[in-house]
């Protein structure tokens, strides 16, 4: 009897992220619904709509939902798609700035068709406001009226349908957004003013005053595009750090292919090709040197001013730039591959994301739009019911003064244009921030925890300190011992024998070489003088074989005292020196302690090393005793994050993000110090790229920094509303006869917006360097 075979257990696809472009938001209002309509289609597990950047950031499950089904969702919700051929997308898979022109491109277009529709409407409400202050003696009202009626419809259905297009489709989905106010204000002015051209009578028989609005209808619509030019000029500026980022990347590069060299393209340059770099000229890829020696200048992706020497073997990273000699590299990674497409990928998802504060605009953008439409339209009713002579006038006047003069636009760009700006301003100083949450997270820190090795030290033993004997010198016990540690694995050895090549020794020829487990090394070194027997090891062997170490007593305390390893060199059975090994502290990290203590922050130093070694560091580096913890294993470091967390503390992490990742993870906030080609450690909310301290404290000031514009721009955003929607009512009218005229609603509608990105294009001054000057914003 056969039996079927079990079907297959289909196992759910991880989830995947999409990032599109989206036309026609104007405000916070249009974000909501986005993500509304987003979030209620099947298989979509997040989405993040930023109107600062124009994108829609969607995490969804590919087994559920596709493009199709995500890109018909924002059409539904009544925007559209900005949609690439083929070829532009292939172009953008190939080359790190291909996809960012299509974008800068497309936008350049809508800006500049913006610019156009508001020049020429300011131009006609200009010709209809001069025709309407004409003297009526020469030509009566009803025929200016007339002559102006086809220039102010004309600019209604120009320049103004964009507002009437999104206004529809925000009905259709019962909903409203800021061009649902504007159409509204301007139709409302404009309908009245066509009525007053075909049936004065009518108006006169009414009681009312047959005034004309088609110069406030026309500017209103110019004033308001231009102030849409002008922020989505702003907007540009806010966005510029990644087009500064891409811009670093030549664009050819000159392969190697036996004995030619060929200038490409630099999206034709593939893995495994080799390629000649000149002096001067930027490294085109990631790769390895190959051939020849240089020093190549990395402080656009380290910040650190001094060039890194490069020899075979080393690794180069794209964009960075090649100073004095010319070498061969084989190129490892291209095109989305590289260090710089990472960094470029971490800034565009740390701009597209939402930093916790962003809520409150979220909340008052929900009810802002039906909240303003109730008043405008109570405000007419208070106005033509109780109001002065001319009532139709006033009441008009104050309805399309309350429609245009709010703005939900502000509110929306108040946080992501800071974090815009924040997140690309630390990205050019070598500061990588994973979301807009770890940036609001980072501000608030009030205790930072120091991993020891490889954060605040270097992580690679050196020879700190040589002390000699009577009777020898430097030179000679450098090539003695170096040339000996030759044969030796141990990492001790290992940092002898980089001391000695640092000074071109430890070369000589080594016979009878003996490994003695766990305390050194011996063997007979060949030198022009003759056969020199050396012993290197710890003071134990030293007295084990009658090597008498009291001439170096006073070093070997001191050495002691600093918890430094001691290796003392014998040579032909005398004492010849001591080599003091450390892993050093590195040059940033005492003021890297110093900066945070001087912002008020509590500094912690936890390592799994030996109590006397981290108390060394601890020293060295400024952090006081009691804030110091040894012998702490991975998981009991992530248990001390967790107890200064139960005190109320807000906690950063800074570690290497491999043996940390369990305490960068459970940290408020996770700092990891990571190599030029280590940019994107999955355990961080910061990277801290070229590894210097002192970019930790830049980081923290940036995100204050950053916050505190993003509360200032919420401020503003809300102070205005609150302040000059009672007063487009009229609330002030009874008392001092102001009453504000469409107009200039228009215009202080647009001047808000453009002050809430202008404001936050302040950061771009912030020094974000390690060890920069903060200047507080």
């Amino acid at each position: 009897m056969t039996t079927a075979a079990a079907a297959p257990i289909r196992r759910p696809l991880d989830p995947v992220e999409l990032r599109v472009a989206v036309q026609g938001m104007t405000c916070a209002s249009c974000v909501n619904r986005i993500e509304r309509f987003l979030k209620k289609t099947p298989g979509v597990e997040d989405a993040v709509v930023n109107l600062a950047t124009e994108t829609a950031t969607i995490r969804y499950l590919p087994d559920l939902a596709g493009r199709a089904e995500l890109v018909g969702a924002i059409e539904a919700a009544g925007y559209d798609v900005r949609e690439r051929t083929d070829e532009d997308l292939e172009a953008a898979r190939a080359d790190l700035a291909a996809e960012l022109d299509l974008d800068t491109a497309a936008r350049a277009r809508e800006a500049r068709q913006t610019l156009v529709q508001a020049l020429v409407s300011i131009a006609v409400a200009g010709g209809i406001m001069l025709a309407m202050f004409w003297p009526q003696t020469s030509i009566a009202m009803t025929d200016i009226n007339r002559a102006v009626l086809l220039p102010a419809t004309f600019i209604q259905f120009w320049a103004g349908r964009r507002f009437y297009r999104a206004g529809i489709r925000a009905a259709l989905h019962r909903s409203a957004d800021m061009d649902t106010l504007i159409a509204i204000g301007t139709s409302a002015a404009w309908a009245y003013s066509v009525f007053v051209t075909f049936w004065p009578d009518v108006i006169n028989e009414a009681g009312l005053h047959p005034e004309t609005y088609f110069d406030s209808s026309t500017v209103i619509i110019g004033l308001v595009l231009l102030g849409r030019w002008l922020e989505a000029r702003a907007k540009g500026q806010a966005s510029g750090a990644i087009r500064r980022l891409v811009g670093l990347q030549p664009r050819t590069a000159r392969v190697v292919r036996g004995t030619v060299e060929d200038e490409v393209p630099l999206e034709a340059v593939a893995a495994g090709d080799l390629l000649r770099v000149r002096p001067g000229a930027k490294i085109p890829v990631d790769g390895i040197v190959v051939e020849g020696t240089s020093a190549v200048d990395e402080s656009m992706l380290t910040g650190e001013p001094l060039p890194v020497t490069k020899s075979p073997g080393d690794g180069v990273i794209g964009a960075t730039v090649n100073t004095t000699g010319a070498f061969v590299m084989r190129a490892t990674r291209v095109g989305r591959e590289t260090a710089l497409a990472h960094i470029v990928e971490l800034v565009e998802r740390a701009q597209g994301s939402k930093a916790p504060i962003q809520r409150i605009a979220d909340r008052v953008s929900e009810i802002f739009v039906p909240a303003i439409l109730a008043i405008a339209g109570l405000t007419f009713i208070v106005w033509f019911v109780a109001g002065p002579e001319p009532r139709m006038t006033f009441a008009l006047t104050a309805f399309i003064a309350v429609l245009v003069i709010a703005c939900p636009c502000a509110m929306g760009l108040a946080t992501p244009t800071a974090i815009m700006v924040g997140t690309g301003n630390g990205a050019e100083s070598g500061i990588l921030v994973r979301s807009g949450e770890a940036l609001e997270i980072a501000g608030r820190t009030t205790t930072v925890v120091f991993d020891k090795t490889g954060t605040l030290t270097v992580g690679k033993p050196r020879v700190v300190e040589a002390s000699l004997a009577p009777g020898f010198d430097l030179p000679e016990l450098l090539d003695l011992a170096g040339s000996l540690e030759k044969g030796s694995e141990h990492p001790l050895g290992a940092a002898i024998l980089a001391r000695a090549r640092e000074d071109e020794l430890g070369f000589q020829p080594v016979a009878k070489f003996t490994a003695i487990v766990g305390h050194g090394v011996e063997g007979v070194v060949s030198t022009e003088s003759g056969d020199r027997r050396v012993l290197a090891g710890s003071g134990r062997l030293m007295l084990g074989r009658g090597v008498d170490i009291e001439p170096l007593a006073a070093p070997t305390a001191t050495a002691a005292e600093a918890a430094r390893t001691q290796v003392y060199v014998a040579v032909d059975g005398r004492i010849a020196g001591l080599l003091a090994i450390a892993d050093p502290v590195r040059p940033g990290s005492r003021a890297a302690v110093g900066e945070l203590s001087a912002a008020g922050l509590d500094v912690w130093l936890v390592s799994g090393d030996a109590a006397g070694t981290t108390a060394a560091v601890a020293r060295e580096v400024g952090i006081a005793p009691d804030h110091v913890l040894a012998e702490v294993l991975p998981a009991q470091k992530a248990a001390q994050i967790a107890e200064l967390q139960a005190a109320g503390r807000t906690v950063a992490m800074v570690g290497d993000g491999i043996n940390d990742a369990p305490a960068l993870a459970s940290a408020d906030v996770g700092l990891a110090i990571g190599s030029g080609t280590d940019v994107a450690i999955e355990a961080s909310d910061i990277t801290l790229v070229g590894g210097d301290p002192r970019a930790v404290a830049a980081a923290i000031a940036l995100s204050r920094a950053t916050m505190r514009t993003v509360r200032q721009n919420l401020f503003w955003a809300l102070a205005y509303n609150v302040v000059l929607i009672p007063v487009a009512t009229g609330a002030l009218f009874p008392a001092f006869g102001i009453l504000i005229n469409p107009a200039l609603a228009a215009g202080a509608m647009a001047f808000s917006s453009v002050a809430v990105v202008t404001n936050s294009l302040r950061l771009r001054r912030f020094d974000a360097r390690p060890g920069g000057r903060r200047v507080r914003r």
